[in-house]
């Protein structure tokens, strides 16, 4: 019995995560973590800070908020316990501090927890492979409540083109009088409203022709399905870096 710990429950994520796991005949909801209790059910064990708990589980899902990392990481490294990030929003530093948390434990990394992302993300590199000289652009579009732009789906878009294409440059929205497209610009547009889920669109635009190569997330479910597989994967790996590269092969 998989033993998970599912932080950020006071937001949708997390509860879907906690649901997801508890519905698994093969895991055990551990326990939460939730900074605003009063969002929550009150049927199991809740930690504002998980510096504060002295319990354990097998391994960390968490959907919280990059404010969240210290807290998060901190227990994590202090137990030795395998941690699947599916958080959005980071910086270069936080970033660079995750990578180091992996030369002490396993971490697996994905901007999107969505296996059909992940293939739209090979996709998308193959197509930089082939329209060679095609203008590319990114589209994201979210709910009104989400924080951060661009998404971080956009973001792992743009950084599995700038793999093909190293030299490229990407560029987060267009603003003003002088913003011609520059030869290897990757735009990314950001759109909020309403209750979208998450859409994605990758445009590969040449002369009288553009490829489109898209992916809409129709429910949460699939990113909390996704990040329960990682779990699994992950949980009996030695320290290291994983991504759902290493979970597809």
């Amino acid at each position: 019995m998989l033993r998970v710990i599912s932080t950020g429950y006071d937001g949708k994520m997390g509860r879907i995560v906690a649901e997801t796991v508890r519905a698994d005949e093969n895991c055990e909801l551990a326990f939460v973590q939730a900074y605003d209790k009063s969002k929550c059910v009150q049927d199991i064990t809740i930690y504002e800070k998980l510096a504060d708990c002295e319990e354990k589980g097998d391994v960390i899902i968490d959907f919280s908020n990059h404010a969240n990392l210290d807290n998060v990481l901190g227990y994590a490294l202090r137990t030795k316990t395998p941690i699947v990030i599916a958080t959005t929003g980071f910086n270069d530093e936080e970033i660079e501090r995750i990578h180091k948390a992996s030369e002490e434990i396993p971490v697996f990394f994905s901007y999107n927890m969505s296996l059909g992302v992940n293939i739209m993300v090979k996709l998308v590199k193959e197509a930089a492979k082939l329209l060679n000289g095609f203008d590319i652009e990114i589209v994201e579009k979210h709910h009104n409540r989400k924080v951060d732009a661009p998404s971080g789906t956009a973001i792992m878009i743009a950084n599995g083109v700038k793999e093909v294409l190293p030299e490229s440059n990407v560029v987060n929205g267009r603003s003003g009088r002088s913003c011609k497209r520059q030869p290897g610009d990757i735009g990314i547009s950001a759109v909020r409203g309403g209750t979208i889920v998450g859409e994605h669109d990758a445009l590969f635009c040449g002369d009288s022709e553009v490829v489109t190569i898209s992916h809409q997330a129709q429910s949460r479910q699939i990113f909390a399905n996704g990040a329960l597989a990682a779990a699994k994967f992950i949980a009996d790996k030695e320290s290291g870096f994983y991504n759902m590269d290493d979970m597809l092969k």
